[in-house]
């Protein structure tokens, strides 16, 4: 097979982060576009960018494209696609996922429904049989977006999203998400030659990923350890033979980590989590993070070490706390900045403007970030 366009998925915000990793990857045409970037390449540049990436959420093979002004459009489209080409059998299973940006099908939930009614009338008719949807765990997993009149339906790579890097304990989603955490420690340009902080680190998040990244750990890498599968992995006719190619490939890459990388919190359950996530994160990770319980106004860099980096991401009053009432707590974040850290640079991931105002610094730059539905703001300051 030859070169074909695909498209990865991320958070609104990192798309320059994401067109950097792609074209470092080797893939051709990257255009950054809303919450995703298009780019050329062979398939077995895709399965390594479902290895490899770290800022995106899915890789996508897009497969057809039309005008869905309404439902029965979408309707209509959907059941054109020759689906009997990708599920090759009806023993396999489906599931259709939906995104929709300024599209008079506004609700996902039924233009996914629709679609996959679509799908399942199609082959029930070449097959007589109709396929089981599986929402969970698929064997071939759908996804439609709708940009305003035009829909796109493609064959989702990778799976599960590409966020759940399999590190995290079970239990509630983390305030941020891996894949926007390791945007944040690019945007920093850190590179594990000097150390790196987080004074309020929670369950580790930051400094994970940061791990990750200067071991060179690709984080596909962790869910292949952990039993998990990729969905190109189930399609018909996949070569394993090459797929495994590139994932010895990406293991031979893997380093030890030299630099510092250090988190404290007041909260020892948070560090508990972020200790058992490093653990779970395996070598060379393991063992090579240092976690202490002490309170922000205590916050130091590790003896010893040379000026390095301090990325952290407080609280913006969404979960925990009213945002009124962190005022205080920002503005010790500019004291210890001020009195301990000269010589470094701090990233603060700032989801509330009045609070970092707090802060009492003048950033050096802001980049606009989106956690969520939380508009946040990267911002870098150069202590002297």
């Amino acid at each position: 097979m030859g070169d074909a366009r695909w498209f990865a998925t991320c958070a609104r915000g990192i798309e320059p982060v994401l067109a950097g990793e792609l074209a470092a990857l080797g893939a051709a045409r990257v255009t950054a576009v809303r919450a995703g970037c298009q780019f050329d390449g062979s398939p077995a540049l895709a399965w390594r960018a479902c290895l490899e990436l770290r800022t995106a959420s899915r890789v996508l093979q897009p497969i057809a494209a039309f005008a869905a002004p309404d439902a029965a459009a979408l309707y209509d489209g959907a059941r054109a696609v020759p689906w009997e080409e990708h599920l090759g059998g009806p023993e396999r299973t489906f599931a259709v996922h939906a995104a929709a940006h300024d599209s008079a099908i506004a609700h996902t939930h039924f233009a996914a429904l629709k679609t996959k009614d679509s799908v399942a009338d199609r082959l029930r008719e070449r097959w007589g049989a109709r396929p089981d949807v599986d929402a969970r765990d698929p064997d071939v997993a759908i996804f439609l977006r709708l940009d305003r009149d035009e829909a796109t339906l493609s064959l989702d790579l990778c799976g599960e999203s590409l966020h759940r890097r399999g590190y995290r304990p079970p239990g509630p989603e983390a305030p941020l998400k891996e894949t926007l955490a390791a945007a944040c420690v690019a945007l920093t340009g850190w590179s594990g030659d000097v150390p790196l902080v987080d004074p309020m680190c929670g369950s580790g998040t930051l400094l994970l990923e940061g791990a990750l990244a200067a071991a060179r750990v690709a984080p596909g890498l962790l869910r292949l350890r952990a039993g998990g599968r990729f969905g190109l992995q189930r399609w018909p006719g996949h070569d394993t033979a090459a797929f495994e190619a590139i994932v010895a490939e990406a293991r031979a890459r893997v380093r030890p980590i030299t630099a510092a990388i250090e988190g404290s919190d007041r909260d020892d359950r948070a560090l508990a989590l972020a200790r058992r996530g490093e653990e779970l994160a395996g070598p060379p990770v393991t063992g090579a993070l240092r976690w202490t319980v002490r309170a922000l106004e205590d916050a130091a860099p590790p003896a010893g070490a040379p000026p390095g980096v301090l990325l952290v991401n407080p609280p913006y009053g969404e979960r925990l706390g009213r945002a009124e009432d962190l005022g205080p707590l920002y503005a010790t974040l500019g004291d210890v900045l001020k009195r301990r850290f000269t010589g470094w640079t701090a990233h603060v991931l700032a989801g509330a403007p009045a609070l970092a105002k707090q802060i009492g610094l003048r950033p050096a730059r802001r980049v606009p970030l989106w956690n969520g539905a939380i508009e946040c703001r990267l911002l870098r300051f150069d202590l002297y």
